[in-house]
């Protein structure tokens, strides 16, 4: 069915869509609420650590990787939840996968940060 806004009103309407989901991202899942916290926390150290436009361009992206990933697995999760609480495999693996995806962000946003520090305090 195509959209019946269009232009200006498209991206109202979507912008508005966005900022219900993330509201409720912050109230029903207490990772990405942590993890909002650690990116407040960390990222006014980016324009310290990162020497460069790229540098300071990695620290960021990494850490808000890390919150559009997990927005992605809480979306994954509510769809799963939706269908019914009875465990199925492929329930299990949809959420498992999810995770997996959020694990691998956070592994990525830590080397990065770790080796910008790194080169920051000791290269």
């Amino acid at each position: 069915m195509k959209s019946r806004h269009t232009g200006l009103t498209h991206l109202r309407y979507s912008t508005r869509y966005s900022l219900k989901g993330l509201k409720a991202a912050w109230s029903n899942e207490e990772a990405f609420r942590q993890e909002i916290v650690l990116c407040a926390l960390l990222l006014p150290f980016a324009w310290w650590i990162g020497d460069s436009h790229v540098e300071w361009l990695l620290l960021v992206g990494s850490s808000l990787s890390v919150l559009m990933v997990e927005l992605l697995n809480s979306a994954v999760e509510s769809a799963i939840d939706r269908i019914g609480p009875e465990f199925h495999e492929l329930s299990g693996r949809a959420k498992d996968l999810g995770s997996a995806a959020v694990m691998i962000s956070l592994i990525f946003a830590g080397l990065t940060w770790g080796t910008l520090l790194y080169d920051k305090l000791f290269g």
